[in-house]
Order: C-alpha cells, then structure tokens, then sequence
C-alpha cells in the first residue's frame, strides 16, 4: 500500500466533538490505519490533555502519537497565531520502521554517545530523526552534539516546543502521557524526509577568515578587527537597509570552507551579543574557530521571503514530491515578521499544493545545514515526506 497522509487544524477550545471529527475525518481520508500520529496543541488544551489523547487514540486508530503544546500552530495553508485549538496529522507509512522513545532530562544531560546509541537499538539504522523537545529541561546544542556522535550524518529535523503566553506552558507527549524533555522517531525505509532549513538573512559585505578569536569572542576577521570588518559589511548596505538594520544584523559562520562562491544558505546564522570598538572584537552566540569563513548576514522580511521561496522552489525543481509536510516555524517570524498571516505555510503551498501538514510555532529550531544539525533561530524548519 502507498504512503498516505491527512491533517487537520481546528480553532477552538477543547471539546469531544471537535477531536473526534478530526480524528474520524482523518482517518477516512488515508484510509487505513496510521502508523504515525502528529498532534500540537494550545496551553488551554493542557487540562482536558488526558481526554484528548484517548480520543484521539481511539478515534484515529493511533498506535503512536507524539506532540505537544504550542503558542501558535501550523496546518496546510494557514498559521494560526494566538489562538485556541490543536493541529493534527495522520501518516500511513506501510514500508516504514519507526522507532520512537521519549527521553528525560538527566539523559538529556548525562548520557554519552553510545549510551545514546545503546538507548535505541531499533534505531541504529534510522534515516533520519525527528524530535519534540521542551526548552526548559534540554540544554539543546551540547545534548546535540553528544546525539549527532552516536549518529552520525543522519539529519535530525524538528523543534522546541512552546506554550503559554509567557512561552512557560510547555509540555511533550507520547502516546497517552506527558513526558519529562522530549521524545525521539527515528524512521528507516520506506519513506524520504527531505529537509528545507531558511534562516531567513543575506549575506552581506565580503566573507574574510578569522584570524583571532578566543571562545564566543572574534578578535579579527581578516587580519583586520572584527568590528572594522562588522562596519564595513554595515555600511554596504543601501540607506533603506541601513534603517532596519539595528538589531537585524548576524553572523554568519560556514559550514564547509570548501566553497568557491560563498552565498545564502552556506552558513550557520549565530546572533551577535556585542560589538567594542575600542578593542576591536565582536561577541557571538557560537564558538568560531580560528581560520573559519565568517560573512556578515542581514535579517529581513524580503530576505527571509526570498530564501524560503528559492529553497522550496529547488526541492521542486529536484522532482520532490511530498505526500505530507511537518513545518517547525520560529515565534519570531510569522505576521511579526512579514507583516501578513500565514506566510511560510502559503510558500509552501504555493510550491507543492495543498499537501497535509501540521507544525507549531517554536522555541528553537532543529535541522540540518550542509550536512551538520544545528539548532536555530528566526529559522523556518519544513520536512517534506515523500
């Protein structure tokens, strides 16, 4: 049987009816059983969670359900910001090994990479990995790093949940139970993840080398102090830009040195946390290497607009064809950003018609650039399934 797929994304306030039409609609629409249920929910929905969770167990058929609270949600076409309701999608995956384990804290913290490894045997030989993590309990880049050494170069795509209007309402679900920090699928076989990852910026100025930095402080870029080098970048830009630029200038770090034509999309976005001009150094929210291409980025609406459409629109030309769509979306972008609703999930509509999605607005992005997972920022995390 092919792979199938349905969502559903319902504004209102919790009540049975509500979740059983969605669950029964879905369920009718792929026509068989899921392998796989996605779910997000509004804070609102936390005291009637026990009740969700076993309707929608019952009505969708669902073996396993992973999901977990969100400010503001994402289904196909639409991005629903401050309101009340839940987004859901069924995946039939008939080919598909899935593996799926939630994980506590202490884990998050301690373990090491072959305990991670050890922690799923049945999924060693995953392609790809999807996570659900609350930002209050992951210290989500070293907790990464150690994952990505037990597996790596298998892409890990997903998000840091949300919640709340103070963003402190978080909480994950597996099945039928909350759980501490977050909860792991692997998939193998049967299906194929591709990742879009739009950190929304342009590079701007000239890419130099490092040639001085000392932790998450860069001395000098291009034999010349980062600052001089921040300065230059600043004012090659046009007077238009120049007047949204305070607050949306970053950094951009490379990813692979072995590029003839640096451009958008070939380096990691990492925030600036300061600028001295009497010593000269910039301070970044990373840990650059000596020696390490850095370029300037700036981060607007259009540069945003245009990333994601370029991205969305190679994974067309390269013959992709999703059946479904997860789309992890920073609290950042959306009407805040570009000014109008729903502008990531109609990019993706517009690229690949009205494909079953669902998706939040998150506290942190996770997805792969040239090869490596990272966790992001103001970035726009889409995985098509295809």
């Amino acid at each position: 049987m092919p792979n199938a797929a349905a969502s559903r994304l319902v504004l209102e306030p919790f009540s049975e009816e509500a979740v059983i039409n969605a669950a029964r609609g879905c369920l009718q629409e792929i026509g068989q059983n899921p392998s796989l249920v996605f779910a997000f929910v509004t804070s609102d929905y936390r005291p009637h969670l026990a009740d969700f969770l076993e309707l929608l167990q019952l009505h969708a058929h669902a073996n396993l359900i992973v999901g977990g609270s969100a400010t503001s949600l994402v289904g196909t076409g639409k991005e629903a910001e401050g309101t009340s309701g839940f987004s859901i999608q069924l995946l039939s995956l008939p080919e598909t090994k899935l593996c799926a384990r939630a994980f506590t804290e202490d884990e998050s913290d301690n373990f090491t990479a072959l305990e991670w490894k050890n922690a799923f045997p049945t999924g060693r030989d995953s392609d790809v990995w999807i996570v659900l993590g609350n930002p209050m309990k992951i210290a989500t880049e070293p907790w990464l790093r150690t994952w990505s050494e037990a597996f790596p170069k298998v892409p890990m795509l997903g998000g840091l949940l949300s919640g709340g209007q103070r963003g402190d309402d978080v909480f994950v679900f597996h099945n039928r139970k909350e759980v501490d920090a977050g909860v792991l699928i692997g998939l193998q076989g049967g299906v194929k993840l591709h990742a879009v990852v739009s950190q929304g910026c342009r590079p701007i100025g000239e890419p130099h080398a490092i040639t001085g930095a000392q932790e998450n402080v860069v001395s000098s870029i291009g034999s010349l102090p980062a600052y001089e080098r921040l300065n230059e970048s600043f004012e090659s830009l046009t007077s238009e830009d120049k007047a949204h630029a305070a607050g949306n200038i970053f950094a951009g770090l490379a990813v692979n040195e072995y590029v003839d034509d640096f451009k958008t999309g070939d380096f990691l976005i990492r925030n600036l946390l300061g600028a001295d001009p009497d010593s000269g150094a910039v301070e970044l929210a990373a840990y650059p290497r000596v020696g390490q291409t850095l370029q300037f980025q700036l981060r607007d609406k259009h540069s945003a607009d245009e990333e994601l459409d370029h991205l969305l629109a190679q994974k067309a030309r390269e013959r992709v064809r999703p059946f479904a769509a997860l789309v992890f979306v920073c609290g950042g972008r959306g009407v805040g950003l570009f000014g109008n609703p729903d502008h990531d999930a109609l990019a993706l509509q517009r690229h690949f018609g009205q494909i079953p999605t669902t998706g939040l607005f998150c506290n942190g992005e996770i997805g792969p650039v040239c090869g490596a997972n990272f966790v992001h920022g103001y970035t726009a995390v889409i995985g098509l399934l295809a």
